[in-house]
């Protein structure tokens, strides 16, 4: 009666017989790791495939003591009818309850235990055979009445792994472990991608419902994530195709389009009534188109709305699915309806669609993802989740895929902050004065690390100290250092630049953090040494003064006469007056040696033009007597 992933196919299941053939490729188990810290004999790490159903820890661990009952080993009946419980006593750890495979659903085991108040379940494998997904059942009404309140994690083990815990509990051995899902979602960088494989259809029952739940509830956060840059988001669905010599079928008809290349299941699984499978595959198709119009326009974040308006204005059952009311939706939300029909394409074409070809390539797993098997699956970093479809534990693993202390304000919202910073700081540094703390809380749990504040980046250890650094530090609490005012007068220790962070300033001694007392420089002799000083002490400084109305020069330390100050202020003047007026005939008798020079260069060369003639000037005549002619 168990499910197991590894050989279904969600809750689509085959509805379609052998007539409409999956992708096939592989499935990857998701695994967590599962250390035994003691006893000493099978202490190590193991390995355990995650439940996919409950709500796992992802990006935290959690410890506990594995308990195995001695009634009831398989879990299928409820533990309180046997008086069984499994509630942790006050400071002791939480109890991991160990329970065999066979007789009732995974899923069971898990509840019965939860009930009795077990933190974790581990079902030990009864064969030996590779790990598998344990998964809830498909088409059990029942059962998925219980599947959407079960909260605990769960994992499987392997037979041998099993048997060497049942040995040491039989013993009287305290077997303690640790569940560890830190590292079962990669986090390698500061984003996260992650891609929900979903369907349109809201007629299939108990999950499809918590499908519509789960996107109402998580719109808003996934939006806060795209529209911050922080996720890249993608939406993806499954189809199936119809097998070439079907084509002509009635079922493939009713269920396919494009001649058989993209299938859906009839949502009633009647195929005289209600609606068909290919009506299921064309909104399908066009909900992929709204993504990529609404991506192509940078606002991917519009595909949750219409999603999430499209189930509440036109579900199945009032008869509402179909083109008119989706085309109403996409009016409202402002998308280009045009671009939307030719992304579409023809559905009654004999060719591949595009967009639909895309996603069956898509289902085939690569890398370290499996195939896409099962509906709703979230990947998340190119890993599948594993889990309940719930806000709250969907967040916390896509947050998981955040290098740590990058993840974003939403990743410490109140669904899944562990708020261990309330009580005592988390252990971490904490400043009483400015209420500063180096605790961090986040989703993996509380974090110390020294604080960035005003500017101002703290440093340490974030444990036991943290301590302002750089320029504006002083402007914290004066930077951790002595500071105090009296009198209208403020002096402080702290010192933004040099080596020494916290120094007492001048007037002060101590050690600049805790105290700085005032020197008594009077007391002290210090200052004040001259035989006509007296000396009055001030906080911080001190005051001088002379007798004999004598004048105190500080940066002497001595007292002068007024009149003698006087005196050597006119003297000064006095000095200035014929300093100016030496400069004052210098400059008037160098102005009167070069005039007087200046005149005799021009007497001189009148002077001889008359005795010879100049370069310039023309031959004098030579006037001869015509009397001796």
């Amino acid at each position: 009666m168990e499910s197991s992933v590894g050989f279904s196919l969600g809750f689509l299941g085959l509805f379609f017989g052998a007539l409409i053939s999956p992708i096939w490729a592989r499935f990857i188990v998701e695994k967590n790791s599962l250390t035994v810290t003691s006893p000493e004999n099978i202490k190590g790490n193991y390995d355990s495939a995650i439940g996919n159903f409950g709500i796992p820890k992802y990006g935290g661990s959690m410890g506990g003591a594995v308990v195995y009952p001695k009634e009831n080993k398989n879990g299928c009946k409820g533990y309180e009818e046997l008086g069984i419980s499994f509630k942790a006593k006050a400071g002791a750890l939480p109890n991991f309850v160990l329970v065999d495979r066979g007789d009732c659903f995974f899923a069971l085991k898990v509840w019965n235990a939860q009930n009795s108040g077990a933190s974790a379940v581990l079902v030990a494998d009864n064969i030996e055979e590779p790990l598998i997904t344990m998964d809830s059942p498909r088409e059990d009404e029942e059962a998925a009445k219980y599947i959407q309140n079960i909260t605990i994690p769960s994992a499987l083990i392997d037979k041998n792994f099993g048997e060497k815990l049942k040995k040491a509990i039989n013993n009287g051995e305290m077997v303690n472990v640790n569940l560890d899902w830190r590292e079962a979602v990669p986090h390698p960088d500061d984003r996260v991608e992650y891609e929900l494989w979903t369907n349109s259809n809201d007629e299939c029952g108990p999950k499809c419902d918590m499908l519509m739940n789960f996107l109402n509830d998580f719109k808003g956060a996934a939006q806060i994530l795209e529209r911050g840059g922080y996720s890249q988001f993608t939406p993806h669905y499954i189809t199936w195709y119809c097998p070439h010599a079907f084509t002509a079928s009635r079922q493939c008809k009713s269920q396919c389009i494009n001649h058989g290349r993209y299938c859906a299941p009839d949502p009633e699984q009647d195929f005289s009534k209600g609606y068909e499978g290919k009506e299921v595959v064309v909104e399908n198709l066009r909900q992929l188109c709204v993504f990529r119009v609404a991506n192509e326009s940078k606002k991917p974040w519009v595909w949750w709305d219409y999603v999430t308006d499209f189930k509440i204005r036109c579900p199945m059952r009032e008869k509402k699915y179909n083109k008119e009311c989706a085309e109403t939706v996409i009016k409202s939300l402002g998308l280009d309806s045009k671009k939307i029909e030719k992304c579409m394409g023809d559905p009654n074409s004999d060719s591949d669609n595009p967009v639909l070809k895309e996603e069956q390539d898509a289902q085939v797993g690569k890398g370290s993802r499996g195939d896409v098997t099962i509906l709703p699956t979230l990947i998340i970093n190119n890993r599948q989740y594993r889990g309940k479809l719930e806000k709250g534990a969907i967040l916390k693993a896509v947050c998981a895929g955040f290098e740590e202390t990058t993840e974003p304000a939403v990743c410490l919202s109140g669904d899944i902050e562990t708020n261990e910073c309330l009580e005592n700081n988390g252990g971490c540094w904490h400043d009483k004065i400015s209420n500063i703390t180096a605790c961090k809380d986040t989703f993996r749990g509380r974090v110390c690390e020294c604080p960035l504040v005003q500017g101002v980046q703290f440093k340490g250890d974030g444990y036991s100290a943290c301590e302002a650094s750089g320029p504006g530090r002083c402007k914290l609490n004066n930077g951790g250092c002595w500071q105090a005012t009296q009198a209208g007068n403020t002096f402080s220790a702290c010192q933004d630049i040099g080596d020494k962070k916290c120094q007492c300033p001048p007037g002060f001694t101590g050690d600049g953090v805790k105290s700085c007392k005032d020197i008594n420089e009077c007391k002290e002799k210090r200052a004040c040494q001259c035989p006509e000083c007296s000396c009055k002490n001030t906080w911080g400084s001190y005051e001088c003064t002379c007798s004999g109305g004598l004048l105190y020069m500080r940066d002497h330390d001595t007292c002068i006469s007024k009149r003698a100050s006087e005196t050597k202020t006119a003297w000064a003047a006095i000095w200035i007056i014929l300093i100016g007026l030496a400069v004052t005939s210098a400059g008037a008798y160098i102005i009167y040696k070069y005039r007087l020079r200046s005149y005799m260069d021009s007497e001189i060369k009148a002077i001889m033009a008359q005795y010879m003639p100049l370069d310039n000037q023309g031959e004098v005549p030579n006037h001869v007597n015509e009397e001796h002619a």
